[in-house]
C-alpha cells in the first residue's frame, strides 16, 4: 500500500472518528494530564518558543502548550483530520486562547514553510502513521537546530490490556491478524528500544525516553466501551466492514471484557507510555 492510500484511509478513519474523539478527549486528557507535561518537558518547551504538535486531535495538548509558551509563543496545531482542527478551532475560541494556528497534512508533508520550530510534540499519534521514519525526518526539516521533538507513545499490550485484550477481541470477529513488525498499530513502537532506534535513525540526537502511565477512570465498562466505540478511530476500523449483527456481538464481546475493569461500580485501568525525545543536529 502506498503512503498516499494509507494517509487517505487514515485521514477517513479519523474524520468519522472526530466528534466521537472530540466528546471523550477531556475525559482521556484528565487522566494523561502528567504524561502530558512529561512529553512537553521533555521537547523542551519553554515561554516564548513557536512550537509544533503533530497529530493534535482535538487540541487539549495543544491548549497545555500555549499556556506553557505564553502570549509571546505560539503554536501550530497539525493533523490530517479536518474535522478534527475544527474542534481545535472551537476549543481554543472557548478557552480565550489566540496563540494557536491549524494547519492540515500529514506528518511526513509537513510544510517546510510553516516553520521553523523551537520544538514539537505527539501525543500517541506517530506510532500510527503509514511510515514513522519519513514523519520524523519531515519533523527534522521543519525544526529549528537543537530543537527537541518528543513523542508519546503505548508501550506493550502486556502493559496496557485496556487497549489490547478488545482490540484481539475485535480483530478475532474481522478475521484479521495483528500488524506486522514494522506496519503501524496502537503497540508499533512499544517495544524496548524500538522507539528510542527509530530516533536514532532519522537523524535525531541526544535521544532520551521515559516510561510513564496514567489511570483512566470512568463511572463503567459501558462508558469504557462507548468511549471505545466513539473515539478510538483504529477501534472503529478494524470492525467497519461487518454486518451490523456480527458488529454487534464483537461489541458486546468486549464489553464483556472491560466489565472485569470494574471494582466497587467504578471502571479504573492503567496505561502505559513511552516518551521519545530528541534533538535535531546542530
Amino acid at each position: 500500500m502506498s503512503d498516499n492510500t494509507a494517509n487517505s484511509e487514515l485521514r477517513n478513519t479519523w474524520e468519522s472518528a472526530a466528534p466521537g474523539w472530540a466528546r471523550w478527549e477531556r475525559t482521556l486528557s484528565e487522566g494523561l494530564a502528567d504524561a502530558t507535561d512529561a512529553l512537553i518537558d521533555m521537547a523542551g518547551v519553554r515561554p516564548g518558543m513557536r512550537v509544533l504538535d503533530v497529530a493534535c486531535g482535538a487540541g487539549n495538548q495543544s491548549l497545555r502548550v500555549a499556556e506553557r509558551v505564553g502570549s509571546s509563543g505560539s503554536v501550530v496545531a497539525s493533523d490530517i483530520s479536518a474535522t478534527m482542527l475544527e474542534f481545535v478551532r472551537a476549543n481554543a475560541a472557548r478557552a480565550g486562547v489566540l496563540n494557536i494556528e491549524t494547519r492540515e497534512y500529514a506528518a511526513e508533508n509537513l510544510d517546510e514553510a510553516d516553520g521553523p520550530f523551537d520544538a514539537a510534540i505527539c501525543r500517541v499519534g506517530l506510532m500510527l502513521f503509514p511510515s514513522p521514519r519519513k514523519a520524523l525526518e519531515a519533523l527534522q526539516r521543519v525544526l529549528k537546530p537543537s530543537g527537541r521533538f518528543a513523542a508519546l507513545v503505548f508501550t506493550t499490550p502486556a502493559n496496557n490490556p485496556y487497549m489490547a485484550q478488545p482490540m484481539a477481541i475485535l480483530m478475532q470477529y474481522a478475521g484479521k491478524s495483528p500488524p506486522a513488525p514494522g506496519q503501524p498499530g496502537i503497540f508499533a513502537l512499544g517495544g524496548e528500544g524500538i522507539l528510542e532506534g527509530l530516533m536514532k535513525e532519522s537523524g535525531f540526537v541526544d535521544v532520551q525516553t521515559q516510561t510513564v502511565r496514567a489511570q483512566l477512570r470512568l463511572p463503567s465498562a459501558s462508558d469504557a466501551l462507548e468511549m471505545m466505540q466513539q473515539a478510538f478511530g483504529v477501534y472503529r476500523a478494524i470492525v467497519a466492514n461487518l454486518d451490523p449483527e456480527e458488529k454487534a456481538r464483537a461489541w458486546n464481546e468486549v464489553h464483556k471484557c472491560l466489565k472485569r475493569f470494574e471494582s466497587n461500580g467504578n471502571f479504573e485501568t492503567e496505561l502505559e507510555f513511552i516518551i521519545g525525545s530528541g534533538a535535531r543536529p546542530t
